[in-house]
C-alpha cells in the first residue's frame, strides 16, 4: 500500500468501489474461459503471512491451492469445487472458510468480488 492507509490507526473505503490492480494468473491453472483476477491488498501483517483485501474474478474456471482463509462473497457468483467432490455455492453475503492446502476449482458464473483474510 502506497496511500495513507499506511498511517492511520484506521480507514474505511466503498468496497464496491475499490480501484483493484491486475493479478497475473499462471495459465497452468485456467482451465476454462478467459478469467482475470484483481486485487487491492489493505493490510499485511508485519511478517507477511496475514493479509486482508478485497479481490475480484471475472467469469472462468482456475484451479487453487488455497490459504487458510475467510471471505465474505460482496457480487458475483461462484462454485467452489475440492478434491473430495464437495462443492460450495457462494453469492452475494455469503461467508466462507477454506483450508490451507486444499485443492480447488472456481468456476466463476459472475464476477465475483469478495473480502478476505488469509493466512499464508
Amino acid at each position: 500500500m502506497s496511500d495513507d492507509r499506511t498511517s492511520v490507526l484506521g480507514f474505511a473505503l466503498s468496497v464496491a468501489d475499490a480501484a483493484l490492480e491486475p493479478v497475473p494468473l499462471d495459465p497452468s491453472q485456467v482451465i476454462a474461459g478467459t478469467p482475470e483476477v484483481s486485487e487491492l491488498v489493505l493490510s499485511e501483517s508485519d511478517d507477511g503471512r496475514v493479509l486482508r483485501g478485497i479481490w475480484q474474478m471475472t467469469p472462468g474456471v482456475v484451479t487453487d491451492t488455497e490459504a487458510d482463509e475467510l471471505f465474505v462473497v460482496l457480487s458475483g457468483r461462484a462454485t467452489i469445487e475440492f478434491e473430495d467432490g464437495t462443492a460450495l455455492e457462494v453469492g452475494p453475503g455469503d461467508v466462507a472458510l477454506l483450508t490451507e492446502g486444499a485443492k480447488t476449482r472456481w468456476t466463476v458464473h459472475e464476477t465475483l468480488r469478495k473480502v478476505y483474510q488469509a493466512t499464508v
